[in-house]
Parts: C-alpha cells; sequence; structure tokens
C-alpha cells in the first residue's frame, strides 16, 4: 500500500506542477491550447510511468468513479484521496515558490484558480459551472473506464486519458479554469485562499459527482459488452 499511495502522491503533484505550472508560467505564451496539452501530458506520462504501482489515478474524483465501476477496492479509496491532495498541495507550494519570483506577480489572478462567477475566467454561473464539471468528469470515467477494461485498449489508456484530458480543458477553461479534479483545486486554493477557497466546495461536489455518475456508466456498457 505504501508504495501506491506514494505513487499516487507524485503522480498528482507532476499533474498540478506540469498542469498548473504551464497555465502560472507561460499561459500567456501557449495560452487556453497549450495548457490544456500540458495537463493531458502530465497525465499520459504519469500513468505510464506510475500507473502500474498504483493504477494511475492522480483525481480523487477518478479514483471514487473506478470504485463505483468496480475497479477499485474501497479500501483505497480514502488512501489515495488522502494522497492526492497531499502531492497537489506540495506541487502547488512549489509552483508559488517559482511564480512569486518575478515582479508584479499576483496570486488571486494568476494562480490557475477555479471558479465561478467573479472566480470564472469568462465569468459564468454557478449553474453553468456545476453542469460543466459533473457533465466532463462523467465522460472523463465513461473513458477511463472503457479503455482499461478491454484488454486490446488497456496498454494504451494513457494515451487515450491524457487526449480526454485535453479535450476537457479546451471545453472548459474559459467556464471554471477546469477542475474535474478535486486535488487540483485544493492545492492552489489552499496556497492562495480568498475566493477560490470558499467556492472549493463545487470542486468536491461535482467532479465526485460526475466521477460516480461516469464510473457507473462505464460499468453498465463495460458489462454488458462482456455479456455478449
Amino acid at each position: 500500500m505504501l508504495k501506491r499511495v506514494l505513487a499516487e502522491a507524485l503522480g498528482t503533484f507532476w499533474l498540478v506542477l506540469g498542469g498548473c505550472g504551464t497555465a502560472v508560467l507561460a499561459g500567456s505564451h501557449v495560452g487556453f491550447g497549450g495548457v490544456a496539452a500540458a495537463f493531458g501530458l502530465t497525465v499520459l506520462t504519469g500513468a505510464f510511468a506510475l500507473g502500474r504501482i498504483s493504477g494511475g489515478h492522480f483525481n480523487p474524483a477518478v479514483t471514487v468513479g473506478l470504485w463505483a465501476a468496480g475497479k477499485t477496492s474501497a479500501t483505497d479509496v480514502v488512501p489515495y484521496v488522502v494522497a492526492q491532495v497531499i502531492g497537489a498541495v506540495i506541487a502547488a507550494a512549489v509552483l508559488y515558490v517559482i511564480a512569486s519570483g518575478t515582479a508584479g506577480f499576483d496570486i488571486t489572478k494568476g494562480f490557475a484558480l477555479n471558479g465561478y462567477g467573479a472566480g470564472s475566467p469568462d465569468g459564468y454561473g454557478l449553474t453553468a459551472a456545476l453542469v460543466s464539471e459533473v457533465v466532463l468528469t462523467a465522460v472523463f470515467l465513461v473513458v477511463i473506464v472503457g479503455v482499461v477494461s478491454n484488454s486490446t485498449t488497456a496498454p494504451f489508456a494513457p494515451i487515450a486519458i491524457g487526449l480526454a484530458l485535453t479535450l476537457i480543458h479546451l471545453i472548459s477553461i474559459p467556464v471554471t479554469n477546469t477542475s474535474v479534479n478535486p486535488a487540483r483545486s485544493t492545492g492552489v486554493a489552499l496556497i492562495a485562499q480568498g475566493l477560490s477557497l470558499q467556492q472549493l466546495w463545487l470542486f468536491w461536489v461535482a467532479p465526485i459527482v460526475g466521477g460516480v455518475i461516469g464510473g457507473l456508466i462505464g460499468r453498465f456498457f463495460t458489462e454488458e459488452s462482456a455479456k455478449e
């Protein structure tokens, strides 16, 4: 268990440092497309490197969703989620040290924070943010469950999952700055405090609900396919 928990912490650290780091340090250079690609690449590389150890979740919504799909033991859920949050917070702290090394850095405006209303990049409200996070997390889990459940596609799962996460970011960065990952949201919010911390509840509730929905949908399709 220790090795698997450490793998989840390290993988989540890499996701936050790579994805949020690109947004914070290079966002003005690479744009939304570059940030979206960065999140996808962190999952792709992290899953290839560490997936054989822990499954490469790096996301509480994925862990809970895979539990709902019958792909993860209930005993793994809490240790994995705790490790993921710790990894995300450490990554956010490292990112803050780097980002604050330049004049004019404003943590409340340039720290890849998730939010709605005043916290949304384009001012989207609570309902839009809620629907976006639930639906996109659900679809993410459908993709994950589908690719890991097939022996033919499983070896290439990190590629499909990374591309799915890239697409999710392309869709929803303007809405919420894209969470679909409570650990990622928590890491930067705990460092930044303020509005992002007040709105953090949404980025736990919506992705977890979406993860369970997606996990159950994925389970339905994979179990039906096995019967045919």
